[in-house]
């Protein structure tokens, strides 16, 4: 079922949007739901390497974990709106699996608890690149494991816990993450096995958990609007967490110091090394045993 929270954020979105105009005539949209159908995933491993897998997800829920067996994707979507049908497009070592063409041109006649759109895949651990592009919805996804050579989420307003928790089996170029009004948290980073990752966000609660195995030193650039961020460090690890103007608070617990505006954990091994540049809110620092 569409997630609770994510259909009241976009009827406030919708009311705001109405508010900005008194004379605008917003139609209708007739949206017609029916029985579950199951719609079976199968994309095998393509020939060059490394893949490069676009998922893009519109509203609903969105779950994906390792196991692929002898495929680069498997599993199923569930949906009870026809234009909601998964689309998968195979080019090569490009592959494209989008919702239907599903689009909401005025407010929908029907509640939107009422629609069902759900995806359960699994990924294969064949090296790839992953762009998940995806709406309003509601993300779990466990990446441990897996092979990934870069990795690129965008989201709107989204409820995600997204894992690694095992180390990524190749180095990582770059990890990106993009979310308006959201809640989402990262756990198991330094398993990303990434170089550089960029974290960009508008308001909202964010937690970036970077535990696990740091195997070279990183650079971590996190962008945010007025919201909360939380960072945390495993003891023993080397950080550097650098600020900038406009965040309101600074909160700290575990072995942090600071030296000017910068905070710091001694540890030993590859060094994190975190900016963060924030426009108003809470940013938290806290160490993990």
């Amino acid at each position: 079922m569409f997630p609770k929270t994510i259909f009241v954020i976009i009827v406030i979105l919708a009311l705001v949007s109405l508010a900005c105009g008194i004379t605008i005539n917003v139609p209708v949209e007739q949206m017609s739901t029916g029985p579950n159908q199951t719609e079976t995933i199968n994309v095998p491993v393509p020939d060059a390497s490394p893949a490069n897998l676009e998922l893009t997800f519109g509203a609903g829920e969105l779950k994906i974990n390792p196991g692929a067996e002898d495929a680069l994707v498997e599993g199923t979507a569930t949906y009870n709106v026809e234009d909601l049908k998964p689309n998968v497009d195979v080019e090569g070592r490009l592959i494209r699996i989008k919702t239907g063409d599903f689009e909401i041109n005025g407010l929908p006649s029907i509640r939107a608890k009422d629609v069902t759109n759900i995806w359960d895949i699994k990924l294969g651990d064949a090296a790839m690149k992953l762009a998940i592009k995806a709406g309003a919805y509601q993300g779990t996804f466990e990446l441990g494991g897996l092979s990934l050579t870069w990795l690129e989420v965008s989201d709107g307003a989204a409820d995600v816990r997204l894992n690694f928790s095992q180390p990524n089996r190749v180095e990582m170029e770059k990890l990106q993450y993009i979310t308006g009004a959201s809640n989402v948290k990262l756990s198991g980073l330094a398993n990303a096995n990434f170089t550089s990752m960029v974290f960009r966000s508008g308001a909202g609660d964010y937690t970036l958990d970077f535990s696990g195995t740091l195997q070279r030193d990183a650079e971590v650039k996190i962008e945010s609007g007025v919201s909360q961020v939380t960072i945390i460090v495993p003891a023993g690890v080397s950080a550097v967490v650098t600020f900038r103007a406009g965040i309101s608070n600074i909160d700290t617990s575990g072995d942090w110091e600071k030296s000017g505006n910068e905070y710091y954990l001694t540890g030993s091994g590859p060094t994190l090394n975190i900016t963060v540049d924030m426009g108003a809110g809470n940013l938290n620092l806290r160490t993990a045993p």
